[in-house]
């Protein structure tokens, strides 16, 4: 028995399912997953001592590259003065000013400890702002695991959510309203029916949770237009596109601008954190400046913002996404050209350091269409990538990532391993 089965036969015994979050599990692919033991670079290996080309980097949290000098060294530092303080440091006002310089929009910022933290903060304050309660979200978009957002759409624009997971009372999903990603007609009909109940709109700019989809032209933009007509809050959940796809995320790309953005997975360097913020007036109603409570004992801790400050400075070099873009590029053009040459019906996208591809012809623009996608053959896909020293993300409902540690060398030993996978798919 390998000690990546050992280890998962313990976890069983301990940790519901033998993981700390569902999708480490492996149960959309099949097989076992590797534990990880150390990682460097665009590389992780486990502990049996297999190598793989990693493109989950902590979900895109890892940008720089695993054990990336410049951040080991930052938190090393920090971490000799001290974990963690629950009082108010310097490294935390360096880190906010230093967001609120880079994202458009971010005036005033809060650091929390999660994107689902920074998620459920925004959604509050701004049910608080408008006095109203009902928020808009659409599917297959996730934005954390707080009560209101685990909703499914409905069978039409206008159905009110239904609980996707035990445990959330329907009273509580029932706040939650959704419609079909870039379908700007579901959102005008939501506002005809419900517009002076709506407080917020919560969306992925580029939705990364039904596999990377791109907004339509004119999706986002109709959004802000909604939300000003009717004096709703456009809330951008960029947790996971912050840093990611632009400096300055996917406002600074696609032009628009939102009241209320979060962050997370960047900005921390690999370490745990999230941020909420946004227009000044919004965020002035936040306690201890105003009556929105929300508090957190390790928010702005010293590591995390230690992480934070040293990614930052390194992606803000010239020529530093441009050169992610380049790379995602090259990626998903060799596994498109290898999937045409095996006639494996594929299609990509990508944005930055994020990309998707998906086993169809063209790429979905909603979570129906990615739905259609042959899942059960991504699940061959991604065994046979694995057993090849290629580690995609385990769901064919994900989105990947490259960091600035995959060089030419990088993409092409993925892209001879794929072409070998694909022509025995």
């Amino acid at each position: 028995m390998q000690l990546s089965d050992q280890f998962l036969a313990r976890a069983l015994e301990v940790i519901p399912g033998g993981v700390n979050s569902p999708v480490r599990a492996f149960g959309a692919v099949g097989g076992q997953p590797p534990f990880i033991a150390e990682a460097a670079g665009a590389r992780v290996r486990d502990v049996d001592g297999r190598d793989y080309i990693d493109y989950v980097c902590s979900w895109g949290a890892v940008i720089l590259g695993h054990a990336a000098a410049p951040v080991v060294q930052a938190v090393q530092q920090a971490a000799a003065r001290g974990l963690s303080f629950g009082a108010p440091t310097a490294a935390e006002v360096g880190l906010a000013e230093t967001l609120c310089r880079l994202v458009p929009g971010l005036e005033r910022v809060r650091l929390v400890n999660s994107g689902t933290e920074a998620t459920m903060s925004a959604i509050r304050l701004a049910r608080a702002a408008t006095g109203r309660p009902l928020l808009v979200k659409f599917a297959g978009c996730y934005h954390g695991h707080a009560d209101s957002l685990l909703v499914n759409a409905g069978s039409g624009a206008l159905t009110f959510g239904v609980p996707s997971s035990p445990g959330v009372p329907s009273d509580v999903a029932a706040l939650t309203l959704t419609a079909p990603y870039n379908d700007l007609a579901a959102v005008e009909a939501l506002f005809q029916a419900r517009g002076a109940d709506i407080a917020a709109v919560i969306v992925e700019p580029v939705a990364g949770n039904m596999g990377c989809v791109l907004p339509q032209p004119g999706f986002l933009e109709g959004l802000r237009r909604l939300c000003d007509g009717h004096g709703s809050v456009l809330i951008f959940d960029e947790v996971m596109t912050g840093f990611r796809v632009a400096l300055g995320g996917a406002q600074a790309r696609c032009g628009v601008t939102a009241d209320l953005v979060t962050l997370g997975k960047v900005i921390g360097g690999g370490m745990p954190v999230g941020a909420y913020g946004g227009r000044a007036d919004l965020m002035a109603q936040m306690a201890p400046a105003g009556p929105v409570y929300q508090a957190g004992t390790l928010s702005g801790n010293p590591l995390a913002t230690a992480a934070g400050l040293a990614t930052l400075a390194v992606v803000q070099q010239p020529g530093f996404y441009e050169r992610l873009e380049a790379i995602s590029g090259t990626l998903m053009a060799g596994l498109q050209a290898a999937a045409d040459a095996a006639g494996v019906p594929f299609s990509t996208v990508h944005a930055g350091g994020m990309f998707g591809f998906f086993l169809r012809e063209t790429p979905p623009r909603d979570l129906a269409q990615a739905q259609q996608a042959d899942v059960a053959r991504f699940g061959r896909l991604f065994r046979a990538l694995l057993e090849a020293g290629v580690y995609m993300a385990p769901s064919a409902f994900e989105a990947g990532f490259v960091t600035a540690a995959h060089d030419d060398q990088v993409i092409e030993t993925t892209l001879t391993r794929a072409r070998a996978v694909f022509a025995a798919l």
